[in-house]
């Protein structure tokens, strides 16, 4: 009797032991491909690089595609892939405006990745494009960190999936702060984060944002078509009214709507804490930035990435690895892309 308990016991043991030790083993780590392809940093690094000396919208465009596809379905690279009725996740509103450049520099890393025999059908399109935002965020003079690797692709992607997931630039402070925690972010990472990623998410290119989209975003400093101004600063505080004059003196009455702007007017290509030193002076563009600031919740952390380069970087460096394991599929889960825009 005691034996036929003991085996009872064994089969329902085994497979929660099983389950809990093959969990172990798919944890995401840095050493993930050291014996499957142990160069595949320095192959991703290469590829990126060219990439970047082609063209610098290169950075803006893998961030804000990395940031893109782990808020939807996670970091399973599902933002990459096409559908041949427009119903993918890169074909919702919130998303057609994600430059191809983004998406090209995966596929280019991919390809070197796979031509590499060692490396070929190995490495997932999730991992590559985490290890293409490190080396973007490095290119731009950022923090060199490690990243964690062991993603695997997913195998679905839609256009109703991206409803809701992304941050508005008129978001007050608590709905920024809920969508983060939706994903494990603290009001630490998110501000963090958003020296990029919100900048990044309500325009194409880099800190840039097209004279047209002035005009139909909702601009704090309430800009009109042709950026005319009208002064109702008392309805916002810390706005810096010569910023708003400066923007209209760079996007004048019938400028060509293909022209984009630099909304940093200090270091717009270089990652530094300038944004936060910018929020200090009001000149925050959207009230997604400008309520960093302005509520006395999150000033503090403000102030403090403003004073501080290096508590920013550290920061940045944490939130970072916190979002790149959003939801990720790993182990036996989804798939390793042949082609990281279509299922296998």
């Amino acid at each position: 009797m005691e034996n036929r308990i003991l085996i009872v016991f064994s089969f329902i043991l085994l497979p929660i032991l099983s389950t809990t030790i093959s969990a172990q083993r798919t944890k995401l780590t840095p050493y993930f491909y050291r014996t499957t392809c142990p160069n595949v940093e320095s192959i991703v690094r290469s590829a990126v690089q060219k990439k970047f000396q082609q063209t610098f919208v290169t950075a803006p465009a893998t961030l804000r595609l990395f940031f893109h596809d782990c808020f939807v379905r996670g970091c399973d690279a599902s933002v990459l892939l096409a559908s041949a009725n427009g119903n993918a996740e890169k074909d919702h509103p919130d998303d057609i405006s994600l430059a191809g450049d983004g998406f090209d520099t995966v596929i280019k890393a991919k390809a070197a990745v796979d031509s590499v025999p060692q490396c070929r059908k190995k490495v997932s399109c999730a991992d590559i494009l985490a290890l293409a935002t490190r080396e973007v965020i490095r290119l731009t003079g950022g923090p060199f960190y490690s990243v964690e690797l062991g993603r695997r692709d997913g195998r679905i992607s839609t256009k109703a999936s991206v409803q809701n997931q992304l941050p508005h630039p008129n978001f007050n402070l608590d709905q920024l702060n809920s969508m983060f925690a939706k994903h494990g972010l603290s009001q630490t990472d998110m501000i963090a984060l958003s020296v990029y990623f919100f900048s990044l998410l309500f325009h194409g290119n880099y800190i840039l944002v097209r004279c047209t989209h002035l005009r139909i975003l909702p601009l704090r400093a309430f800009l009109q078509p042709n950026l005319q101004l009208q002064s109702q600063e008392q309805d916002r505080p810390y706005f810096n009214f010569n910023y708003a004059l400066q923007l209209r003196q760079m996007c004048p009455k019938n400028v060509d709507p293909r022209i984009a702007i630099n909304m940093d007017p200090t270091t717009p290509r270089t990652f530094d804490n300038a944004y936060y030193k910018n929020l200090q002076k009001g000149m925050g563009l959207f009230t997604s930035d400008q309520i960093l600031f302005t509520d006395r919740r999150s000033r503090k952390t403000l102030n403090l990435f403003a004073s501080s380069n290096a508590a920013f970087q550290k920061a940045f460096v944490a939130a970072m690895t916190k979002l790149g394991r959003v939801r990720v599929l790993t182990g036996n889960q989804g798939e390793i892309r042949r082609d990281c825009t279509r299922p296998n």
